[in-house]
C-alpha cells in the first residue's frame, strides 16, 4: 500500500542481534551519570557494549558525559 514499508523478518532480527564494543576515554562523572548506582573508574578507557539499534542514543549519553569514542569494533559469534 501507499506510505507503507515493507521489511523483512531478516532484516528486524539481524539489527537487534548485532552488537558493537565502544572503546570510551575521558568519562567524568556529572549530573547525567549521577543518577548510576556506580560510579565512573578514574581509568584511561571504558567499554561499552551496545545493541546496533541503540548506537546513536549511546553515542550521544557518552557526549554528553564529557566522554570520547576512541574504537568502534563489531562483536562477532565466533
Amino acid at each position: 500500500m501507499f506510505g507503507q514499508t515493507t521489511v523483512g523478518t531478516g532484516g528486524i532480527s539481524s539489527a537487534g542481534t548485532r552488537m558493537f564494543r565502544y572503546e570510551v576515554a575521558g568519562l567524568r562523572q556529572n549530573s547525567e551519570n549521577d543518577k548510576n548506582s556506580y560510579d565512573i573508574r578514574n581509568s584511561g578507557s571504558v567499554f561499552m557494549t551496545v545493541p546496533y539499534n541503540r548506537m546513536n542514543e549511546e553515542m550521544q549519553r557518552i557526549t554528553r558525559m564529557g566522554g570520547r569514542i576512541v574504537k568502534i569494533e563489531p562483536l562477532t559469534a565466533e
